[in-house]
Order: C-alpha cells, then structure tokens, then sequence
C-alpha cells in the first residue's frame, strides 16, 4: 500500500466525512427534493477495472462559486462520449474480453484547484488511512467505505487543470491520458512521466499557427492568453518560434488574468489597439475568454478590425461566438484533424431523462438545453414552460458533435488496448481478470503498454504516442465565415501536418476583398528602397531610397553601381550607361562646319586667284612661296574643324594628333619667318648697307618648315610614348541625376596633352606678335609689317578669349560640346583673320583694280634701306620742331624720295 504524506491523508479523512460518502453511492435522477442533494458531483459504472474520468461539465463560477453554467458540449458531449466507448468495448468480443470496464467520472469545473480537490477520489484505495484520532462535526467517527480502485485516468480537458492533477497522479503511478490538454509543459517526460495524450501538442500547434501567419504575410501580431499553463505555454511556444524562424515580431502579449475584474476586457482591447498596425491577434485562451474578448471589441466599435488567429480551444465551437458572429467573422482557427463519429450521433440522440439516468448531470443539460423546467427544484426556474420528457436531442433542439469527442473516445480505446495487450502477457489464457491484475495492476508496467499502442481510432487515423507521450501533430484549418445568405459557419480552409496546406482562395473576409488583410508594422518597401529596420523591432523598418547611382543589393543595403553603369529604372540593378559622341546634326556641330566650310571656300578662293594670277607683281610682291605655305596653315585650320567633329576612333584620333597643332603652325611659322625677314632687313640698314643673310625666298621656306619640323618631331614623340586610341570618359557627363548620366567617346588626349600640342603654335604666334610690335615703325608703303601685326592682336584676342571659355567649362555636363565647339571655332577665327586682313585686299586688288597691279622700278638694297633710313629719321624729327616746319620738311623729302620709296617696297617683296 502507498503510504502518502499527513497532510494529503488529513485532507482525504477531512473531505470523507462531507462528500465521500455521497460519491460512492449510487447514483440516481433526484426526484424527491428531500431525498437527495439536489445534483450529485461524479458519475460511477461498475466493472472490473474502473477509469477515471475529468470534464469540464461546467464552467468556472463566479467569485465564491466553485461552478458556473453547464457546458453542453465541451462537459455533457464528452463525458457521454466516454461512456458511450466504454459501451462499445465491454459489447466488443475481440477487446478485453470477460473483463467489463467501469468508470468514475468527476467535474472539475474548468477550474484548476477545484479539479485537484476531486482529483483525490482517485487515489483514495492507494492511501492507507487511520482515523482513529479523527472525529467529524458532529463528533461521530468517520465512515469509510471501500474506494474504488482507479488504474487510469482520462482526462482532464484543461492545460493547467491536466498539470495540476499529473501532479497528484505521478505521486501514485496512475496513467492519465488527455482528449485535449495541448500545453507545451505537459510534454517534459521528467515531470509528467505518467501523463499521455490523444492530441498534439502546442508546439506543434504553436507551428502550424506561425505558419498560417507566415502564409498570410502578417509579421506583426500581438498575443493573448488565459493566465494558466494552457494559455501561457501556448503562446511561448509561439514567441519562441518566431524568433528562431525570423520574420515574424510580437507587437504585444497580453495576459488574461484567472479572476478578470470588471472592465479588464475593455482594458485589453485598448491595449491591443495601441499597436493598431498588429491586427492579428494569436488567442490562447479558454473558450470563457474568447467570448468575453469577441464582446468587448463589439462594444468598442472595432468590428472588422481584429484578425483573430484561434487555438484549438476555439477551434470549431459555437458557444464562443453566439451573438457575436460580426465581430468573430474571419476568425481563423485551428484544431486537431478529427471527424465526426456518426454512432456517438446517434447515440446521443437516442438519450432521454428515461434510459440515461446513469448520468447525474442529464437533467440539467436537459433543462438546458431544451429551455424547459424539471419540476418546482430545476435548475431553471425562470423557465416558461416545464419539460415533458418527451423531448428529443436533434429534433427539438439544435445539435452538432463536440469537436473532442473523437479524442474522448480514442482515450478511452488507448487505455483500452494498453489493458488488453497487457492482459494477453499477463494472463495468457485466463478468462477475465487473473491475480495478477486482479489484485494490483502496476501503473508503470500499464503506461509501458500505452505507450506502445498503435490502432487506428475512432476517425480512421493512427492512434501512438511518442517517448513524451504526444500524438502527432494533425490539424484542420477553419474559418469562420458569413455567407451572402447571412449564414455564420465554420469552413475548412486547409491543414497541416508537419507542413501547412493552405486554400488562400476559399478563404472570406467581411470587407468582401479577395486580397489578403494586412498585419504589418511597415508596408513593403518598394523597388529601389531599402530597409531601415527599428532598432530592436525587426518586422518595423523606414523605407529609404537608393540615391544617386546606387541600387538595390538586396532587402537592407544599396551599392553603388560600377563607374561605367547607372541604376535602372526601378534601381534594383544597374544598366550600362550610354555612350555619345558628337554628332554631326548637333547644333554644336553645326555652326563650327558651317564656319569651317565658308573658311575653306575662301581661301580655297584665294588659292585660286593666287595661281591664276601667280607672275602679277602683287602675287609676287606678297612673297608666292610664303604666301602659299600660309594659305595653307589657313587651309588646315579650317580642316581640322571635320577631325574633331567626326566619331572618334583610332585613325580619327591620329589625325587629329597631327593636324591639331599643324595649321596653327603653318600659318604663325610663315608670319613668324616674314615678320622676322623685315626685322632684320631694316635693323639691319642702321647699321650697314649689307642685306643679311637668309632673305631669299629658299631661306624663307627653309626657315619655315623647320619650325613646322618641330612641331612635327613632337607629335611623332607623343604618338611613340602614348598610342593613340578611343576612351569613354563617364565623369564628364555624371550628373546628380543617373538618367542623366552619358559616357562621351572620344580621343584619348587630355587637356594637358591639347595644351601642349597648341602650345608651340601659341609660342609661334606670341613671337611674331613681339615682332610685328618691332616692326610697327616701319612706313605703311613697306611690305605687309602692320597687317601682321593687326593679324597677331587680333589673333592674341581671339586666344585669351578661348583660354577661360575652353578650362572654364570642364565641370560642365556640356563640356565637350563647347571645349570642341569653342577649340573649333577659335582655329576657324584665326584663320579668318589671316585670310581676310593679309589676302582679301590683295585679291579685291587683282580682281576689281588690275589697274595697279602693275610692276615697279627696282632699287637697290642700298636705295631701298637709305629711303627708309630717312623716313624713319624724318619720323624722329617731328618731335623737336614746330608742327608746321616738320610738315614742310616732311612734305619736301617725302617728294625727293617718293621714287626710292617705291623702289624700296619691290626690293622688300
């Protein structure tokens, strides 16, 4: 015999002298009012071996009642269906044969400490009691009578009531098996070692609900549970996986407590609603919970707002939504994959107050549930009419099968089997129970053979358990849904088994809208945005844009996109950025070509002329051979305006390496090698009347070309050290605005490169400017010194001008269509100013007065150089006379020298 603790014993002879005595006699319908309590507390059938049994037969009551309202369904339906197996395995011949099984079956008035009170019935005949020191009220002795023997217990309905009575139970070996106990805890085999259940655990439960949520792209919802092990293992089963899944953040858990004073549903709905974007509400609660939370958002007017994501405590059940169908519409709940058992259907219904007086509470549900009164002592004495007896469950009253009673039954069976196979070994041959069972069925050999059970249940599914005692998880997915008809039921919209099965398209939502409601803390970024995640809130983010040339690397970061790419338009990848040259229709095209064309048409005008009339005395006085080689650099000037237009590529970008530098040089090595000749004829005749050396036109060309020489030797080092070739400069065009962004071909020569291959010819013009300023002395009627040297200011001018438009520009997204618009027409100015200022004249004088293109006397050089010694010293005078002597002396030698004057100018040329 077990020996228990004082105290439990104490409790046990305390209690017996109050209500043992009631629970082991039979039990019967009370008709006479004196004669009986008015309702009994437990439910007996004889039988060999004897289970116990704990439903929830009615609700917790209020504060100082122990029990509340009857449960119809979760209480009536499930204890009868434990009967009703308990029917069918005594009729089955193949199952414990010649052995009958007997129950006792308690109400724990889903209250956890009231269950553990009645829990003691069953360990009543394992406690050996001495009262010999015990008196009861009255000061009589107690009175024992013989308990029943309990092998194992089915039961209880509740989390937090299943653990308070394993408790107990494990102290005495007793197997206890659960239709729908689903907490987390009760899986810890070390601590529940002798508990065991027909339905899956939370975890799994707790699974399948994060994955309808992930299903239903929701990654904020707030949590609510019934205070109790039910309710709160639920729901950290549920947080645990969402931060080891990722994806999914906890707005709030709140907690319903087991005593909720007025107004604390009011509170919790406000408090849900102060993370309003978490519309999704996981409920652990109780079914009493549930309904009282579904109120209380109908009176705070937020009808539609709630996405109540249900447990299998609410499962499939009407009590909790009765009245309140709006509020609860949508509702998505989940509850172990079961199905109706047609012979507990029929069972039940054929039940009436005559032929089920072995269930003490069947009066009650019959008052209950047909709105009627059993005599003047009912339970309902409010009722307008009395009940008859007549009455029949299914015809006139509403009826549909309890969602557990499948797992009641299956229960039942498992001990059953377990009971059987361990009959088999023990009393191999043996007619009913032997010895061996018959006095003392050891509780952890019998949990052995439960857990090792394997037969299909009342639903056709596989009934085991695993090393912890917990079926596998199966589950059904409803919805519960109002048709257009205004009929309110619940649908199966999938399933899970280790993976959920989702039909999203049979699901209704009250706003009518086939998309999916939204519970989210952000709304997804769009494309091109990034994440900013809320420190510490994973599911809440700021949606930044990728700016600039950055695109979208993934969910959190932008990168910048390679030097040659841009974003795309949605900046979530990056696209070559186009290339342009410039092109002939542009108008920064169009007004160099058109300068440059009018340029070569001139002077290929005076070219013309210049070899139609190559032996007239003004063709030849402008020196033939100079004049050609500078008509030439003007040529080219023009020319080059087409290189540097035309689509770069490598024989383009040679050419203009060549010709770049080479017209200016032409052109400024000429004037340079003229102004230079006239600078050193006329020093020269200060001192002696010796002509100097290299005057001749054959020195004039030499001089010139070796001057262009150099030019050229410089290209020709450049093209040795750098190659010429094509590049795609992206940073000149790469403005703030990618769409914006172009790559320019063109020739690699940087501004430093063009600078220098300018430079020489800038050298060459500075030159001859600082000798046309020499020879600005020299009379008019001589040569062409002050042409040139009108030509060279007016060159210079043109040069500095360009100098700040051409490096002033280089951060211009429009830089190289003015560098080469103003490079180009800078060339063409200069080369207009020559044309027109030492050529146009000579040319309007061959064509329109060929009258004075007629040749001079020739003088000597001694001649030539004294006329224009005495100029210049006529010159000099002026400045230490009277105006008017220096006018008459001027005038007078002016007429004596005119003949040498003129002399001098042909000997010039």
């Amino acid at each position: 015999m077990t020996v228990c603790s004082p105290s439990i014993i104490f409790l046990l002879i305390a209690t017996s002298c109050t209500w043992l005595l009631p629970l082991t006699s039979p039990q019967r319908i009370p008709t006479d009012p004196q004669a009986a309590p008015e309702y009994a507390h437990s439910i007996r059938l004889d039988g060999d071996i004897i289970l116990g049994g704990l439903f929830p037969v009615h609700s917790r009551g209020d504060r100082g009642t122990p029990c509340g309202e009857l449960k119809k369904e979760k209480g009536i339906h499930r204890l009868e269906a434990m009967m009703f197996a308990i029917d069918l395995i005594n009729k089955d011949p193949e199952l414990l044969p010649n052995i009958t099984l007997g129950a006792r079956i308690l109400d724990t008035c889903s209250r956890d400490t009231y269950a553990l009170e009645q829990s003691l019935t069953f360990v009543q005949a394992l406690i050996e009691k001495d009262g010999s020191d015990v008196r009861c009220a009255n000061g009589d002795p107690p009175i024992f009578t013989k308990p029943d023997k309990i092998v194992g217990v089915i039961g209880a309905a509740a989390s937090s009531v299943s653990i308070m009575v394993a408790n107990i139970l494990r102290l005495f070996k007793i197997p206890q098996i659960s239709y729908a106990s689903t907490a987390p805890e009760l899986s810890d085999n070390t601590r529940y070692d002798f508990f065991s259940r027909v339905v899956p655990p939370d975890s799994y439960q707790a699974q399948a609900m994060m994955d309808i949520v992930t299903a239903m792209e929701w990654n904020y919802v707030s949590t609510l549970a019934s205070e109790g092990n039910y309710g709160e293992s639920g729901v950290e089963a549920f947080v645990q996986i969402s931060r080891e899944t990722g994806g999914v953040c906890i707005a709030q858990s709140l907690k319903i407590p087991r005593e909720p004073k007025p107004g604390e549903f009011d509170k919790i709905i406000r408090r849900l609603l102060e993370t309003s974007n978490a519309r999704a509400i996981i409920m652990f609660a109780n079914e009493d919970d549930i309904r009282r939370v579904l109120d209380a958002a109908k009176r705070n007017n937020q009808t539609g707002h709630f996405l109540w994501v249900g447990s299998d405590s609410w499962g499939s059940k009407i009590s909790p939504v009765i009245g309140q169908e709006r509020v609860a519409e949508g509702a998505i709940t989940i509850l172990p994959k079961r199905a109706s058992v047609d012979a507990f259907d029929r069972y039940f219904r054929s039940r009436s107050l005559s032929n089920n007086r072995r269930n003490v509470w069947f009066a009650e549900f019959w008052e209950e549930n047909f709105n009627c009164k059993l005599g003047m002592h009912g339970k309902r004495p409010g009722s307008p009419k009395k009940c008859t007896g007549l009455e029949k469950v299914g015809r006139d009253s509403s009826y549909e099968q309890e969602g557990k009673v499948q797992f009641v039954m299956d229960a039942v069976y498992a001990m059953a089997h377990a009971l059987h196979r361990m009959h088999r070994e023990l009393c191999y041959g043996y007619p009913g129970l032997c010895p061996r069972m018959a006095n003392n069925i050891d509780g952890k050999e019998l949990l052995s053979y439960i857990r090792a059970v394997n037969f299909n249940g009342s639903a056709g599914t596989p009934v085991v358990f695993n090393e912890n005692g917990d079926a596998p998880g199966r589950y059904d997915i409803f919805q519960y849904q109002i048709t257009n008809r205004s009929t309110a039921e619940y649908r199966v919209i999938g399933s899970w088994t280790n993976k959920l099965h989702l039909k999203v398209e049979a699901m209704h939502w009250r706003t009518g809208d086939p998309s999916l409601p939204a519970s989210v803390c952000s709304i997804p970024c769009r494309a091109g945005e990034r994440k900013k995640v809320v420190k510490g809130v994973p599911c809440c983010w700021h949606c930044e844009r990728c700016e600039g040339y950055h695109y979208q690397a993934s969910e959190f970061t932008c990168e910048l996109c390679p030097y040659e790419m841009r974003p795309d338009t949605n900046r979530t990848g990056c696209v070559p950025i186009p290339i342009i040259k410039l092109e002939w229709h542009s108008p920064w095209a169009i007004i160099p070509v058109f300068i440059s064309m009018l340029g070569i048409i001139a002077t290929s005008f005076v070219i013309v002329t210049f070899v139609r009339y190559n032996d007239t005395p003004i063709v030849r006085a402008s020196g033939r051979e100079m004049s050609y080689v500078l008509l030439t650099g003007i040529f080219l000037c023009y020319a080059i305006t087409f290189l540097m237009i035309a689509a770069p590529d490598v024989g383009v970008c040679s050419l203009r390496r060549i010709f770049l530098g080479l017209g200016m040089c032409f052109s400024y090595a000429a004037l340079l090698t003229k102004t230079n000749r006239i600078h050193r004829i006329f020093e020269q005749g200060k001192k002696s009347v010796t002509a100097p050396r290299f005057i001749s036109p054959a020195s004039q060309l030499v001089i010139t070309f070796s001057l262009i020489s150099v030019q050229l030797l410089g290209v020709f080092v450049w093209f040795a050290v750098d190659p010429p070739h094509t590049v795609v400069d992206y940073g000149e065009q790469r403005t703030q605005d990618p769409s914006a962004a172009r790559g320019v071909l063109k020739c690699d020569i940087s501004d430093l490169s063009l600078i220098c291959s300018l430079g020489y010819s800038i050298l060459l013009m500075v030159t001859c400017t600082v000798y046309a300023i020499k020879t600005r002395g020299v009379p008019e009627t001589f040569n062409e010194a002050k042409p040139i040297g009108f030509t060279m200011y007016t060159t210079c001018i043109i040069w500095l001008a360009f100098i700040p438009i051409f490096f002033g520009t280089s951060q211009s997204a429009e830089r190289m269509y003015i560098q080469t618009t103003t490079l180009t027409i800078s060339l063409s100015l200069s080369a207009s100013v020559s044309l027109g200022m030492l050529y146009m004249p000579k040319v309007y004088i061959i064509l329109f007065h060929p009258e004075q293109n007629v040749p001079k006397r020739k003088r000597s050089f001694k001649a030539i150089v004294t006329a224009a010694t005495m100029s210049g010293k006529l010159t000099q005078k002026g400045g230490d006379r009277p105006n008017g002597e220096v006018k008459t002396e001027l005038c007078e030698s002016m007429e004596t020298n005119s003949d040498s004057v003129h002399m001098a100018r042909s000997g010039l040329k």
